[in-house]
């Protein structure tokens, strides 16, 4: 009897490590296809969703392919590769947007400014924020979080609450409404046309919202959930007007870069209320009619590259500069910081605050990062030629066209 159950034990140990190395060795082929794969077609998480993992079977007879992408092809080769290396696996994995979302797959921000975070957690690390009105493409949501694209194409998430979901015909119904922009660093929406009404939100400046009605010093708005509101008309202007005043010169992206001096940093910020680096230049062009990428290492690969010299002689009111560390045979270029430049060697930037520095070390405002200078682009010269340097008037989910 114990001679049996040696046998047996050996048995099932053989063939239980057989098994579990089966099952090890189809997730490791999957590990490598799959990184080839996401760097191939979808190597920046900002711009591209690409998540997969296989189920396999303790035996390995059974495997299923979950996840979810915004890259068909990126699907496509993924499973053509597993097929090759032999593992057939039942196609489990998701086409965002989300067909659970039915026809609810645009959006517009429903509050002052919301964050967004890389994973769908109050603990994940801050990505960037939208302002009230900005519009958004729904992905799919996951337990209270939304995954969205805002207008420069930025994928995150957010809290699910903070958005207005809309269909296509609710969508194009928004944009081509009449509409205003707050003007004002900050306002408040009310509950009637005085300044005693209670408080319905808060606003800032780039809230887009519904014209309503104009109701003596104040105008009748609706907000994008259907809530409507009053505001001060001083603190607004009529959208497409605004549009269509809107002049990207050298002069008016410093006058406006200047009204924020003194205004806070934070990380993720691109609102009025707080920004970071990328935040605030991405903020002053938006202003301005202009919308930029969303991070510094993605404005950096936009518009026109200008040469730096010792004297900065080639720079020009406007140009974004760029910090961080140099490409190098070991490693690629690395941006960690960008600001505007101004004249004479001095430029604004967010960094602890919004503030002006000097480039020039002699300066009593010098900034100690100017050895970390990497490049220079020009933006103002490459607006609706380079496509991710495009005007407001021209992007499709602000206005009908």
């Amino acid at each position: 009897m114990k001679k049996l159950l040696l046998i047996f034990s050996a048995a099932f140990f053989v063939f239980g490590c057989t098994s579990e190395s089966k099952k090890e060795k189809i997730e490791g082929t999957f590990s490598g296809i799959f990184d080839k794969v996401k760097e191939e077609f979808a190597p920046d998480r900002r711009a591209k969703t690409f998540e997969a993992k296989l189920e396999v079977s303790e035996k390995g007879d059974t495997v299923i392919l979950r996840g979810s992408t915004t890259e068909s092809a990126a699907k496509d080769a993924l499973i053509a590769k597993l097929s090759e290396a032999g593992i057939d696996a039942l196609d489990s994995m998701v086409m965002l947007p989300h067909p659970a979302l039915g026809d609810k797959i645009f959006g517009i921000t429903n509050q002052s400014a919301i964050n967004f975070r890389y994973s769908p957690s109050y603990s994940s690390e801050s990505a960037t924020q939208t302002v009230m009105g900005a519009p958004l493409q729904i992905l799919e949501k996951r337990g209270g979080w939304t995954r969205a694209v805002t207008p420069e194409g930025y994928i995150a998430w957010v809290s699910s609450g903070s958005i207005a979901y809309m269909n296509e015909s609710e969508f194009n119904g928004w944009r081509a409404a009449q509409k205003v922009i707050i003007t004002t660093h900050y306002t408040l929406y009310r509950a009637g046309a005085s300044e005693t009404s209670d408080v319905v939100a808060d606003g800032i400046m780039g809230n887009i919202v519904k014209f309503v009605a104009n109701a003596g010093p104040y105008v009748k708005v609706q907000l994008p959930d259907g809530r409507e509101a009053f505001v001060l008309t001083a603190h607004t202007a009529d959208f497409s007007k605004w549009l269509a005043s809107r002049n990207p010169s050298p002069e008016n992206i410093l006058t406006t870069a200047r009204q924020f001096v003194g205004f806070p940093y934070m990380w993720g910020g691109t609102s009025v209320k707080a920004m970071d680096c990328s935040g605030f230049t991405k903020t002053v062009y938006f202003l301005n009619g202009v919308i930029l990428e969303r991070d510094a290492s993605q404005q950096a690969k936009t518009g026109e590259d200008v040469e730096l010299t010792e004297d900065f002689g080639n720079l020009k009111a406007g140009d974004l500069l760029f910090f961080g560390s140099k490409a190098t045979e070991e490693r690629p270029e690395r941006i960690t910081h960008v600001g505007i430049y101004i004249a004479n060697g001095e430029f604004i930037h967010a960094a602890t605050s919004v503030r002006i520095n000097s480039l020039l070390k002699e300066a009593v405002n010098y900034y100690e990062g100017s050895t970390r200078l990497v490049r220079a682009r020009r933006i103002l010269t490459m607006i609706d030629k380079d496509p991710d340097i495009i005007s407001v008037s021209k992007h499709a989910w602000y206005v009908a066209n």
